[in-house]
């Protein structure tokens, strides 16, 4: 955590994440429950993150789950277990049902793409949690893009539009940048909040109280 001094009219949080990231969703409750608590005004804004960009666009339809954290992070199938169980109970205590059973690994590139999108209008926040859902509960492919489209036009996005955007290479750009930025300020893992002009910034899936101290203190005169 960086310190701060100044004030700020409106709170600018940006929030770097992926879809394909446990952690990010539970993180996103996290925030929610310290902006209930925080008493000013609040600007929110979504950046990429690719955890894999490696990651196939044709999802596998079934994936062991354990098997592959334990090939990701070298250890066994049982720790794989267990830290699956760890995620488990970390996002039912916000709420979250996550569904490693139905999990299907996927890229997220064209997700991000279209979370550029829907903050051109108004609705990447909406935008995010439902692709959050798609993903870890519902076990949808965010490569897909007919799932993709489903989702967005459930958040209120026009179907063609998303169409169109989703059958070219718009906010790529967007998407890249927001990647470059997360280097520069050495962003290596997510959920990653940054708070006001980038010197506070919270890493990893922290209790709300650890959240609304940081959004308390960007705000805090010197």
């Amino acid at each position: 955590m960086f310190g701060y001094h100044g004030r700020m009219e409106n709170l600018s949080i940006q929030i770097w994440s992926d879809i394909a990231c446990p952690w990010c969703w539970i993180g996103k409750r996290s925030l929610e429950a310290a902006l209930k608590e925080f008493e000013g005004e609040v600007v929110l804004r979504w950046r990429a993150f690719e955890l894999n960009p490696g990651a196939p666009k044709a999802a596998p339809e079934t994936v062991d789950y354990a098997e592959r954290l334990a090939a990701k992070y070298g250890t066994s199938h049982q720790q794989g277990r267990e830290f699956i169980e760890r995620m488990v109970t970390a996002g039912a205590s916000r709420g979250l049902e996550l569904r490693f059973d139905r999990i299907r690994p996927s890229n997220t590139f064209d997700a991000h793409r279209l979370l550029a999108f829907a903050h051109e209008q108004g609705l990447q926040t909406e935008l995010k949690e439902g692709l959050f859902t798609a993903y870890l509960h519902e076990g949808k492919s965010v490569s897909d893009h007919e799932t993709l489209t489903r989702v967005a036009t459930g958040c209120g996005l026009d179907t063609n539009t998303t169409r169109a955007v989703l059958a070219s290479d718009q906010f790529t750009n967007e998407v890249r940048e927001d990647e470059t930025n997360a280097q520069r300020l050495g962003i290596s893992g997510v959920p990653c909040f940054v708070f006001g002009d980038s010197r506070l910034a919270v890493s990893g899936a922290q209790p709300p109280d650890v959240l609304l101290d940081a959004m308390r203190q960007a705000t805090a005169d010197s």
